[in-house]
C-alpha cells in the first residue's frame, strides 16, 4: 500500500471533523465530493480518535473505527467519525458546543495479520512498539488497541498484550493460551496539533 501524503492526512482529519460536526449539529451525514471519493477509494480500515483539550492535557472523548478493509476509505472515515462522536459507549455523545475544544486524529490501518509462533510466549518478540497495533480474540471476546497507545502509556510488548486482553474484557494473561488469537496491524496516524489546528503526521518510532 502506498504511503499517504501529508496532504492526504490533512484532508482525512479535516473531513473527519466536518463529518462529526455536521452530524452532531444537524443530524445530516456529510456528502462527500467525487474528488475526495476518488482520492480515497481504496478499501482500508480506519479509526477516528477525538480528544478534548484540558489545559495542556488531552482527554479521550471518543474513539471508534472499522478494522477490516471492507469499504472505501472515504466512506469508512465518515462512519468512524460519526460513531466516535456519538456512539462510543464509554462517553456521552459530543455536544455541538464542544467542537471548538476537540482535537481530531485519524489512523489508517493495514489489514490485520495473525501472529504465528510455536508458543504464545514468543508473541512479545514479534511485536514492535510504535509500529504495531493489536487485536486479541478470546472465545467470543475481542479487543483492539492502536499502535499509539503503548507509546503514550510507556508499555513494553508483554504489557501491551495484557492490556489488549483486558480491552477485550478478558483476564490479562489469556494471550498465553493457545486458543487465543492475536493479530497485529500498522497505522498511519495524522492529528491536529490543537483544536481545528494544523495537521501533522505522528511518528511513533
Amino acid at each position: 500500500m502506498a504511503e499517504l501524503s501529508d496532504e492526504d492526512g490533512y484532508l482525512l482529519v479535516k473531513t473527519a471533523r466536518r463529518a462529526a460536526e455536521e452530524y452532531v449539529v444537524s443530524g445530516r451525514r456529510l456528502k462527500l465530493d467525487e474528488e475526495f471519493r476518488r482520492r480515497f477509494s481504496e478499501k482500508r480500515g480506519v479509526f477516528v480518535t477525538i480528544n478534548a483539550l484540558r489545559g495542556r492535557e488531552h482527554e479521550l472523548r471518543g474513539c471508534i473505527g472499522l478494522v477490516q478493509p471492507n469499504i472505501p476509505l472515504s466512506e469508512a472515515l465518515v462512519e468512524a467519525a460519526i460513531s466516535a462522536a456519538t456512539q462510543d459507549p464509554r462517553f456521552e455523545p459530543v455536544r455541538p458546543e464542544e467542537f471548538s475544544n476537540l482535537i481530531f486524529e485519524v489512523s489508517v490501518l493495514t489489514k490485520p495479520e495473525r501472529l504465528k509462533a510455536s508458543s504464545p510466549k514468543e508473541y512479545p518478540n514479534l511485536i514492535k512498539i510504535g509500529r504495531d497495533g493489536l487485536i486479541v480474540e478470546y472465545k467470543f471476546l475481542s479487543g483492539l488497541l492502536l499502535p499509539q497507545v503503548p507509546v503514550e502509556e510507556g508499555w513494553d510488548a508483554e504489557q501491551f498484550l495484557s492490556y489488549a486482553c483486558m480491552k477485550a474484557g478478558a483476564p490479562p494473561d489469556v494471550w498465553l493460551l493457545p486458543e487465543t488469537k492475536i493479530y497485529r496491524f500498522e497505522a498511519e496516524v495524522f492529528t491536529e496539533e490543537e483544536p481545528n489546528g494544523k495537521v501533522v503526521r505522528r511518528r511513533l518510532i
